[in-house]
């Protein structure tokens, strides 16, 4: 073939400028060549489909629809071959030639004005090509049309002088894409290094990619079939290979949506939750495809932090990308698919809990603290996340499990708050004197034992309109009611209210008689801004030094140790003062506040000593 039938085509100034930026700047990983030319591989193959359906006479019609990869280490070489749509002379041009085309200057502007954070530049250039310069020296591609009559032709450029276009002997149908690799790059030369690549972002492209005659993309992409037409063994066996686990999953949802974006896609809910184990926070595992190409196997923002438990893939063809397509770069766009996935993950557990309530508890007790994390982060799902919470409560028996829901459904007609109270475990808040006078008046009060729970209350305000309120708060108003046994005459109650609070000092903010106390003496109520005992014990392991807080001590006017000590300050003020000591004690020890035991224990000697003395 004579020189004179090669058409040479000379890069422009600002054609030199872009292919600098694609080589130099514009991908992080060189590897992702390889990913890019595999997806527009695909896509030629998809049109060549499309054109059987409409067109007649396609150019060796039987070829397979595949992707044939070939290394040669000795040459030096990377061949990607396919039997797709090839391109005819003009094609060529326009394709490959796209950036050397009338669009360069304004997609220069764009990078200019806007960086990389263009919606609509991966649609409009097709600058995918050309990240094949970041690893050759060379590029070679070899076409023909799938219309009968076209030409057998042959690219080529070395991407910085500019690029050729001739007629050669017959070639297959599509385009075969031969990367002769710079010195330094002859990684991309060795199978075991594509091979890692290919299953890296190419695993699940739709037709079968061969490299050097064995298929490597063996697992099919279940998030875009039907759910009928997958097997619970496939699912089981995608979320091992995806999630590179040994478990089962405990939970799988498999959703498609057309509105407001184009979503297919394929969760799990693990078997085990890693974090349990001590193994450190997980890391997200819900990777993003976009038309079966992976472009982050690991999203930050994708979705909460608090779902990072979660396992799969969420695939888009809508998604705009940054030109190198190595990640969304639409915020907006980001947050909907955010929010979108969220509810409707919300959404499935809210159905899992009602199907099967034992399956769900079992899932609650691995994962519950993701669903809290999220309670105390995310305002938005606050309301979803509450319903989603199991406790125990006053109206439950040991170990069994309620909800919000089922707690509102027994409350009180009129009743506004939705009680709680925060303890180490239900033994100990059962024993101490918050519960008295809402068992007694026959109020629920739910009970939250997790270490993180006063984390969680401090941030849900209410839930369906109901507010929540702590038990061992001083502010509650409790209605009245008849109480049994005779309480301490009022002139009497006031005098030792006063000289209790005289006499504790500072140790109290007040001392007053209340109503919400049945058989204990005293009680302390911490104001409503004053940590509890939980968050002060969290607050003291970081190393903050607490004092001890000032509460109100509320006395319980039907109580003979209150009636006797009325009396006792009378007669022996002294011993009255070391009881009235103990009893705050007591009240601060019951309520988890107590600062100093050592002084209670000296106290206590002190008054057995007292009394064992009496004659």
């Amino acid at each position: 073939m004579s020189t004179a039938e090669v058409q040479q085509h000379g890069f422009q100034a600002e054609v030199k400028q872009l292919l600098d930026i694609v080589i130099h700047s514009l991908y992080t990983d060189r590897e992702i060549f390889i990913r890019e030319l595999v997806s527009n591989a695909s896509d030629a193959l998809e049109k060549l489909r499309l054109k059987q359906l409409t067109e007649k006479g396609i150019y060796k019609a039987d070829l397979p629809l595949e992707i044939t990869i070939t290394t040669d280490e000795d040459a030096k070489t990377l061949t990607i071959a396919d039997h797709g749509i090839g391109m005819t002379r003009e094609e060529l041009q326009q394709n490959l030639g796209t950036i050397a085309h009338s669009g360069t200057k304004a997609f220069l502007e764009q990078l200019k004005e806007k960086g990389e954070n263009n919606a609509d530049v991966i649609g409009k250039f097709g600058v995918g090509f050309y990240s094949a310069f970041m690893a050759a020296d060379e590029v070679e591609v070899y076409t023909h049309s799938w219309q009968e009559d076209a030409e057998n032709l042959k690219w080529t450029s070395d991407g910085a002088s500019g690029y050729s276009v001739e007629a050669v002997d017959e070639q297959a149908r599509g385009c075969k894409i031969v990367i002769k690799l710079k010195e330094g790059q002859e990684e991309f030369a060795k199978a075991e290094r594509v091979k890692e690549i290919l299953e890296k972002y190419s695993n699940f492209v739709t037709f079968p990619i061969n490299l050097n005659g064995e298929r490597v993309n063996k697992v099919e992409a279940l998030w875009m079939k039907s759910k009928s037409d997958v097997t619970e063994e496939e699912y089981k066996e995608f979320y091992k290979f995806v999630s590179h686990a040994w478990d089962e999953p405990t939970y799988t949802m498999h959703f498609s949506a057309d509105a407001p974006l184009a979503i297919n896609s394929l969760l799990f809910v693990p078997g085990e939750n890693q974090e349990q184990f001590g193994m450190g926070q997980m890391e997200p595992g819900v990777a993003l495809y976009c038309r079966k190409v992976l472009i982050d196997p690991k999203p930050s923002k994708l979705l909460p932090e608090w779902l990072r438990f979660l396992r799969g893939v969420i695939d888009s063809e809508d998604l705009p990308l940054n030109i190198s397509r190595e990640s969304m770069q639409d915020s907006a766009l980001i947050q909907k698919l955010n929010k979108l996935i969220t509810k409707r993950f919300l959404k499935f557990l809210e159905r899992q809990a009602k199907d099967d309530t034992e399956k769900y508890e079992g899932f609650y007790k691995k994962f519950s603290r993701f669903l809290k994390e999220g309670i105390a982060t995310s305002f938005e799902h606050q309301e979803q996340l509450a319903g989603l919470l199991r406790f125990e409560s006053t109206m439950t028996d040991a170990g069994k499990l309620t909800s919000m829901s089922e707690y509102l459904d027994r409350a009180k007609d009129g009743q506004e708050e939705i009680y709680y109270l925060v303890g180490n475990s239900r033994e100990l808040l059962e024993k101490g004197p918050y519960l008295e006078a809402f068992k007694a008046r026959g109020l629920e009060v739910i009970l939250f034992t997790d270490g993180v729970d006063q984390y969680v209350m401090d941030a849900l305000p209410e839930f369906k309109g109901k507010k929540f309120v702590a038990a061992d708060r001083a502010d509650i108003d409790l209605e009245d009611m008849d109480a049994e046994g005779e309480a301490l005459d009022e002139a009497s109650l006031k005098g030792l209210t006063d000289w209790l609070g005289e006499t504790l000092g500072e140790r109290v903010e007040k001392v007053e008689a209340g109503k919400r106390l049945v058989n204990s003496p005293v009680a302390a109520l911490a104001p409503k801004e004053a940590p509890n005992a939980q968050m002060r014990a969290m607050m003291k392991a970081m190393g903050q030094e607490l004092p001890e807080p000032k509460v109100t001590l509320e006395v319980n006017p039907r109580s003979e140790v209150i009636k006797n000590l009325a009396g006792l300050k009378d007669r022996d003020t002294e011993l009255a003062g070391i009881v009235a000591q103990q009893l705050t004690d007591n009240a601060l020890l019951a309520a988890g506040l107590l600062e100093n035991p050592q002084e209670m224990v000296g106290r206590l000697n002190d008054l057995l000593s007292r009394v064992s003395s009496e004659k």
